[in-house]
């Protein structure tokens, strides 16, 4: 929910929140962020220890960061999210706060209460500040699309029981089903 507001919200008001209370701002405007449920936690869970062990055992140089992790996408006052993974592979981009800048993959796991702001305000915003890939996983409909902003093709959909391919490794795959298994 975006809060009301003349003028527009600053990286100040989020870090005047009061404690516990997380949210997002996007172009100035403030979205309450509602705590995860179980099966969120899971997914993002498996998730980062998949990826985390792909970077490793291939030693790359990308890191992987759950939420709540700070990102300033336009490096301005404006915008601030805590993508529930964020895969950043140009180290420059980060320092002690966080994100400055675009990371290169980011995956949002959906909910009833996000879908309007991740199927729509975040997807352009992330777009547009250089996100190279993006992945919105919708539990309730057990599915993922999936962004390569990179390349011509815009997006695809995979099922839960399909292998994923990750675009910004040509050599990862991931099948959400078998990750849940565990």
């Amino acid at each position: 929910m975006a809060f009301a507001k003349e003028s527009a919200y600053t990286t100040d008001d989020i870090y005047n929140l009061p404690e516990g209370q997380r949210a997002e701002l996007i172009d100035g405007k403030i979205y309450d962020i509602a705590p995860p449920n179980r099966i969120h936690q899971k997914i993002v869970s498996e998730l980062h220890y998949k990826i985390r062990s792909y970077i490793e055992k291939n030693h790359g140089s990308c890191e992987i960061y759950p939420a709540p992790f700070a990102v300033f996408l336009n490096e301005d006052n404006k915008n601030y999210v805590e993508p529930d993974l964020s895969v950043i592979c140009d180290k420059n981009k980060l320092d002690d706060r966080g994100c400055n800048g675009a990371p290169d993959w980011i995956i949002e796991i959906v909910s009833p209460s996000t879908q309007r702001v991740d199927y729509g305000i975040k997807l352009f915003k992330y777009r547009t500040s250089g996100v190279r890939e993006y992945w919105i996983i919708n539990p309730a409909n057990k599915n993922v699309t999936v962004f390569d902003f990179e390349k011509e093709q815009d997006s695809a959909q995979y099922s839960f029981a399909e292998d994923i391919p990750v675009c910004i490794y040509e050599d990862l795959s991931v099948r959400i089903d078998m990750l849940l298994e565990n």
